[in-house]
């Protein structure tokens, strides 16, 4: 198996044929002429048939399969690699489905120049949209070559059985994919009439095939784009304002000039970098520009304590009827319980920082390495701001060492490219500092969630009432200069549009806001607040981190209100059957009804479906907290996941781990701290996150549903974590925490209180 991403060079691909490759709406296609009665044929023939996943939008099944001459398979893919372990699992169903080993395939992933672009790799969107495409595309090449292959042999397709791309028929006559491909033979559209292999018949998916990734990785090869270093490569240092809203009144440039291997100072407007031979150097001349220059500098953040008052006080750009489901007669409700939750601003936190190479060719294209999710609509943005024809700026995504959502990978990759350009022919990088990284990356929204319920005199739900307020979750690039974050300090600035929250079904900061229970009345408003006091965009989850807090601390209280088990009374409301499954095995593995109360000790369980059409999953914790001290431990956790049909199971179990790990670090430890000015969180004494000694054991039950849709998994455990830690410390302590991160000092004021 191979990932192919030629180091520091434009990715180069085998061609199919004698065609020419075009880049046109985005879409990888082959151009052919075409008499004018063919064209007019083509317009005027009916509407195609839908397709699978990204099958849809990208149809050529060459953009999606090549057969090579060397006997090699290319897989192309516009979803891209994060750590999540997509490529692994499209390669296993490629490989299934074209009957050929693993070993044969090669693959490229988020190239704007070569693959089909199945646009943001994020919302855990690559298993429902990318893995379906790859299936059915790959169904239909092998019905293809089979077709050729009868043809060949002079024998029915019945006839003929596969095995690793090779052929045979009747009294051992052969025939391989590698003869049979020639010219045209896959120059055509998809059908969507070609039946993919039934579960029983594959002989990867459903197995743990190790990641394809993990190999280099853990042997130390410089696949990171931090670790890549090309020939005559330039370093570049970004000197950024000191607040959000300065300016840059003045500066002495030659200060950074005169400094030793400084090559080129570079000032536009408010945005003032440095190229330098060496990283230190530029770093060392960045920093002697910052203390030189004059900035204007405004204040206006409401800072980290007025946060929750300044969400709930801010009129929103709109409230949004998110739900409404009046109760239809029945009895009156006997009392009415309310609360509310907050959720602070939290950053990517990622160990690495962002980082990309640029190089502005002889050509006059731009092509850029990152590790951006959204390689093809930041190669626009990029375009724009630097005002080139959009086929000029290409984009080729490599693989960054850490990424929870929209971080600075694509800042990086729009620097890179403003500086490529003053240095024609030189590959330049930039990688932020964690200074710059802390400070400078957009968060996730902090939220405010006030719930209310009307309960009879059992304590069941009448009427549910959710109301979010929250700044936007979305300000990815978007085709869209005024997203990346340099180009709104230039001489000519690009004005960042006002963010738009995401509709159904997947929402953003009321993603997930609409309980699975069922109560008679059931009414969500989200407050939608497009005025930003800090930087924000799309973190691993987005609004449902901080609504399934809400959402399952709330059915919690009212479950203790009534006297209730916690589990039974979630499976009082919940009629779907995957989601009482995924509640019921989470318990049953936890041994929910063996646990024994000890002194400082408690249980917690939280649930949900990511954004109510994903993976489902249940978590359950047992925490022990030092009510002296206020610190909780996190003695063990037990979590359920049903991902529809599983391709491999060990990939989902490192997902589901990866998410509740990083929730309880947002919900123990994680908030960024601002003043009325600036950002206070510029390293990890001021932003902690969970240490390797605070990780407990993690124990995962799968739920496997052969020949059901594939479910997305990446973020499906981090609402259910943070609200099982918040129950299983009310459990132990019988003080309810509706503030997050439950530190110490929080912990400890609450028990004293």
């Amino acid at each position: 198996m191979t990932l192919t991403a030629e180091k520091g060079a434009p990715m180069k691909g085998p061609v199919l044929g004698r065609r020419r490759l075009l880049q046109a709406g985005g879409f990888l296609s082959l151009a052919f002429a075409l008499p004018l009665g063919d064209v007019l044929a083509q317009t005027a023939a009916p509407a195609r048939p839908p397709l699978p996943g990204s099958l849809q939008t990208n149809r050529m099944l060459n953009a999606w399969i090549r057969i090579n001459a060397d006997k090699t398979v290319t897989l192309l893919v516009g979803k891209v690699e994060l750590g999540q372990g997509i490529l692994t699992a499209v390669a296993q169903i490629c490989a299934d489905e074209l009957d050929i080993d693993m070993a044969r395939l090669k693959i490229i992933a988020g190239d704007t120049a070569l693959t089909p672009n199945e646009g943001t790799t994020a919302g855990s969107f690559s298993m429902p949209n990318c893995a379906p495409a790859v299936r059915h595309a790959s169904a239909e090449v092998r019905a293809i070559l089979l077709d050729l292959a009868s043809k060949s042999l002079n024998q029915p397709v019945t006839a003929l059985t596969v095995a690793d791309g090779t052929i045979t028929g009747p009294g051992g006559a052969k025939t391989t994919y590698w003869d049979l491909v020639v010219g045209q033979a896959l120059e055509r559209e998809a059908t969507g009439q070609s039946t993919p292999k039934a579960a029983s018949a594959y002989r990867y998916t459903g197995k743990s095939v190790p990641r394809l990734d993990i190999p280099a990785k853990m042997t130390g090869e410089p696949i990171f784009v931090q670790e890549m270093r090309p020939e005559g490569l330039l370093h570049g240092y970004v000197v950024r304002p000191p607040t959000y809203r300065a300016k840059l009144a003045s500066v002495d440039l030659s200060v950074g000039e005169r400094m030793p291997g400084v090559v080129k100072v570079v000032r536009d407007g408010s945005f003032l970098a440095v190229l330098a031979g060496r990283e230190e150097q530029a770093v060392a001349a960045g920093q002697a520009l910052y203390a030189a220059a004059k900035w204007d500098v405004e204040k206006g953040l409401p800072g980290t304590d007025g946060m929750p008052e300044w969400l709930t006080s801010t009129k929103p750009a709109r409230v949004i009827e998110t739900r409404n489901t009046p109760r239809q007669g029945g009895d009156a409700p006997v009392k009415t319980v309310e609360a509310t939750y907050y959720r602070p601003y939290h950053m990517h936190a990622s160990i690495g920082t962002s980082s990309a190479i640029a190089t502005m060719g002889a050509d006059g294209v731009v092509t850029i390495q990152t590790h951006s999710q959204s390689v093809f609509e930041t190669a626009e943005a990029i375009s724009k701001m630097l005002k080139l024809p959009r086929e000029k700026v290409r984009c080729q995504h490599v693989q960054g060492s850490g990424c929870y959502g929209h971080n600075m990978a694509d800042d990086a990759a729009a620097d890179a490219a403003l500086l490529a350009v003053q240095m024609p022919g030189k590959p330049v990088r930039i990688q932020y500092t964690r200074e710059q990284e802390h400070r400078w990356e957009p968060y996730g929204s902090a939220m405010v969630v006030k719930t209310k319920a009307g309960v009879d005199k059992d304590g069941n739900v009448l009427d549910w009432d959710f109301q979010i307020y929250s700044t936007p979750h979305g300000t990815r690039p978007g085709g869209n200069p005024g997203n990346l974050l340099s180009a709104r300090y230039l001489a000519e600035p690009f004005q960042q549009p006002t963010p738009q929250n995401g509709g159904p079904p997947n929402y953003s900061a009321d993603r997930n806001g609409i309980a699975l229970y069922e109560f008679p009345g059931h009414r969500v408003l989200t407050h939608f607040i497009t005025e930003m006091p800090l930087r924000v965009s799309s973190t691993r989850g987005l609004g449902a981190y901080g609504n399934v807090f809400a959402i399952e601390s709330f059915i919690d209280e009212l479950a203790h209100a009534a006297g209730a088990d916690p589990v039974a009374y979630r499976l009082k409301f919940m009629k779907n059957e995957r989601a009482r499954d995924s509640i019921v095995k989470a318990a049953e593995a936890f041994g929910w009804d063996k646990w024994r109360k000890r002194d400082g000790r408690g249980r917690g369980i939280g649930f949900a479906q990511y954004k109510n059409t994903a993976g489902y999953c249940a978590v359950c914790l047992e925490v022990e907290v030092n009510k002296r001290n206020g610190r909780i431990r996190v003695l063990r956790a037990v979590a359920s996941a049903d991902s529809g049909h599983l391709v491999n199971p060990d990939g989902v179990v490192n997902q589901i781990e990866g998410g509740l790990i990083q929730s309880l670090s947002w919900t123990l430890k994680e908030e960024v701290k601002f003043d009325d000015t600036r950002v206070l969180s510029e390293d990890w004494a001021s932003y902690p996150i969970l240490t390797f000694a605070e990780v407990p054991p993690v124990d995962v039950v799968l739920i496997d549903r052969p020949g059901q849709p594939f479910l997305g998994t990446g973020e499906a455990s981090q609402g259910p974590t943070g609200a099982a830690l918040a129950n299983a410390v009310f459990d132990a302590t019988g003080v309810r925490f509706r503030r997050l991160p439950l530190t110490p000092d929080r912990v400890r004021a609450g028990l004293t209180a």
